[in-house]
């Protein structure tokens, strides 16, 4: 196949690498705003050209690795697709309001996907090697799918050796929201509290394994993170309140030196790795 990737970054570029590797594609174009990620994506071998948008829907696939803003902003310019028969998938982190966004000529051509793997990095350079393997990916509303585009996609995934999980773009939203966009949103404000309270000096003697733990996700894109909190508010909203609940659970314990409370809140959170 002829396939697209919108977008050259750690997403698209690894998937530029996975697919080569599993011998997924004959001719592999990618498309890009920033200039500098074109040179280096073909520096890198991520992709073996860059195409304006006109050839890009000519593609056999298209896959959309951009921020989730901007996949609602680019869909109008595949219309073009449908008469190619051009599956289109997209990996942004939300799914309800991209689900509401797709122009009414490409809904059969459209698989909505989230991968749940990445890193905090970003860029061409980003792209690794094996970054979809072994990991999930949640696709949604394939009702809504024609069949090619459902088995053409459904293929591609399988090969990478993914585990592939379907459910309805606000159920996705819900869990994604708990399982990624929380934590998230926990690691800027760890980082926040601790820049605001603690002198670079002191951050760079004292910070330890823990804390880079918690905090390393918080290098991740503010463009990126801020449109994925806006499109999922609603469920964040929520998310931080039921937050907040705990950390005023254990504020209560530890202001009335109920510490046999606190070993055993501990020890219910450490089950959660008994699951992972």
């Amino acid at each position: 196949m002829k396939i697209g990737i919108v977008g050259l970054g750690l997403m698209g570029g690894s998937l530029g690498k996975a697919l080569r590797k599993y011998n997924l594609v004959s001719t592999l174009v990618g498309y890009d705003h920033n200039s500098y990620h074109q040179k280096e994506a073909i520096e890198l071998g991520l992709v073996d050209e860059i195409v304006e948008i006109e050839q890009l829907v000519k593609c056999d696939m298209i896959v959309l690795c951009i921020p989730v803003d901007a996949i609602i902003t680019f869909l109008p310019k595949l219309i073009g697709c449908a008469h190619h028969n051009t599956t289109i998938i997209d990996f942004g982190s939300t799914k309800e309001m991209i689900v509401q966004s797709i122009p009414k000529e490409l809904i059969s051509n459209f698989i909505p996907a989230h991968p749940m793997t990445g890193t905090e990095r970003f860029g061409p350079s980003a792209a690794i090697d094996g970054l979809y393997e072994n990991k999930t990916m949640v696709l949604c509303n394939l009702e809504n799918a024609g069949e090619i585009h459902k088995d053409r996609a459904i293929k591609i995934f399988e090969t990478l050796k993914m585990k592939l999980i379907f459910m309805n773009a606000k159920e996705h939203d819900i869990h994604a929201c708990y399982m990624s966009h929380l934590p998230h949103a926990i690691s800027f404000a760890l980082a926040n509290m601790v820049m605001n309270h603690e002198s670079p000096g002191d951050i760079i003697s004292l910070a330890a394994g823990g804390f880079k733990d918690m905090s390393r996700i918080a290098k991740s894109s503010p463009n990126m993170w801020s449109d994925i909190f806006r499109q999922n508010r609603i469920n964040l909203l929520e998310s931080l309140n039921i937050y907040e609940q705990q950390i005023v659970s254990l504020r209560k314990m530890l202001e009335d030196e109920e510490y046999k409370n606190i070993q055993q809140w501990m020890e219910k959170s450490n089950t959660l790795h008994d699951i992972l």
